[in-house]
C-alpha cells in the first residue's frame, strides 16, 4: 500500500478540471455508485464519510473529511482530509492520500465546470463572499476556463480581502462591500455562514452563481429570495436537499426540491441548462466522492509515494 503525503504538488489544474467533467458526465449517465455522505457532528465541528466507486476508471474508496471553521485559530485547517483507494478486484487498499489540498483543487474545479456551461458570458466580472483558501481554488480554476476582466471580494475581516487582491495582483480585484461584491456576472460563495448574506435584490438578471459554502445541515449564504428567482442545479439531488445551499429553505418551506432543474452532470452531457442570457443560475455544491475519486486517479500518476505496510 502505498501513502501520498503531498499529491496536490504540481497537478496541471486543466487537467483537473476536465477529469472533475468527465466524473459529473458519468454520474449523468448513472455510471457511478455513490451513496450520500456520512456525517458524524461534534461541538465545534464535524466529519464525514464520502465512498464511491467509479466502474469506468476502474477505482473505488472513501474520504475521511472533517469541517471545524475555528481551526485556523489554532493553526490548523478547516478542512482536512484522508482518501483511502481499495482494489475493486479484492477489496485491498491500494493507497492512501493526503486529501486536503486535493479537497480544494477538485472543488474549484466543479465551480470551474459549472460556470463554463452556466455563465452567461465567457469574459466576467468575478464577485468573492469569502477569501479563503477555496476562494483561491475556485479563481484557479475558473481563470482556465473563463476570461476574468474583474475580481470584486468580501470577507468578514476586510484585511483578508485585501491580502487576497494581493496575492493576485495581476487582476485588477478590489474589496468591497457584499451588495457591491453581488453586482457581478459570476458570484461564488465559499464562507460557513449559517445566516444568508447575499440578498435576493442584489443579484441582477443573467448572474451565475457557485454556491459552495453550504455543505453541512443549517448552512446556507443566499437569501431564500435568490433560490425563487433563479434556475438552480446541484451536484447531487440527495445530497443538496440533504446539506446544500437549498437545505434549510427547503426545511422551513420557502423552496421545494422539486424545483431543483437538474444536476451539472445532466448540464454536462447537454440535457440541462441556461436557456437565456437573463436566466440567474445557481450550481448548488456539497462536493461528491467522485469528485474525490477522479482526482485521485491524476493525483497518484504523478506524485510521489511511500511504501506502508499491509496486509
Amino acid at each position: 500500500m502505498l501513502y501520498y503525503p503531498n499529491p496536490a504538488e504540481g497537478l496541471d489544474i486543466l487537467a483537473v478540471n476536465s477529469a472533475i467533467e468527465e466524473a459529473f458526465a458519468e454520474h449523468g449517465r448513472g455510471k457511478v455508485q455513490m451513496p450520500p455522505k456520512v456525517y458524524i457532528a461534534f461541538d465545534h465541528g464535524d466529519f464525514r464519510t464520502m465512498p464511491a466507486y467509479i466502474p469506468s476508471l476502474n477505482i473505488g474508496g472513501v474520504k475521511i473529511v472533517n469541517v471545524h471553521p475555528g481551526n485556523p485559530a489554532a493553526g490548523l485547517p478547516t478542512v482536512m482530509a484522508l482518501t483511502v483507494i481499495l482494489s475493486p478486484q479484492t477489496g485491498l487498499p491500494e493507497a492512501i492520500l493526503n486529501a486536503t489540498a486535493l479537497t480544494d483543487l477538485r472543488t474549484g474545479a466543479a465551480g470551474a465546470i459549472a460556470a463554463k456551461y452556466l455563465s452567461a458570458r465567457k469574459s466576467v466580472v468575478l464577485g468573492m463572499v469569502g477569501s479563503g483558501r477555496q476562494a483561491q481554488a475556485q479563481l484557479g480554476a475558473l481563470s482556465l476556463e473563463l476570461s476574468i476582466t474583474e475580481i470584486r471580494v468580501w470577507s468578514r475581516a476586510e484585511k483578508n480581502a485585501r491580502i487576497f487582491c494581493e496575492r493576485h495582483a495581476g487582476y485588477e480585484c478590489r474589496s468591497m462591500s457584499l451588495e457591491q461584491v453581488a453586482d457581478c456576472d459570476l458570484l461564488v460563495t465559499t464562507t460557513p455562514s449559517r445566516k444568508p448574506l447575499v440578498r435576493g435584490d442584489w443579484i441582477r438578471d443573467g448572474t451565475h452563481i457557485n454556491a459552495i459554502g453550504a455543505d453541512a445541515p443549517g448552512k446556507q449564504e443566499l437569501d431564500p429570495a435568490v433560490l425563487s428567482r433563479a434556475t438552480v442545479f446541484v451536484d447531487d439531488l440527495a445530497q443538496a436537499v440533504h446539506s446544500g445551499e437549498v437545505n434549510v429553505p427547503i426545511s422551513r418551506g420557502l423552496y421545494s426540491a422539486d424545483r431543483i432543474a437538474g444536476t451539472l452532470g445532466e448540464v454536462v452531457l447537454g440535457r440541462k441548462g441556461r436557456t437565456n442570457e437573463r436566466e440567474i443560475t445557481i450550481f448548488d455544491s456539497t462536493g461528491l466522492a467522485i469528485q474525490d475519486l477522479a482526482i485521485a486517479v491524476i493525483a497518484m500518476q504523478h506524485g510521489n509515494s511511500i511504501q506502508l505496510m499491509f496486509p
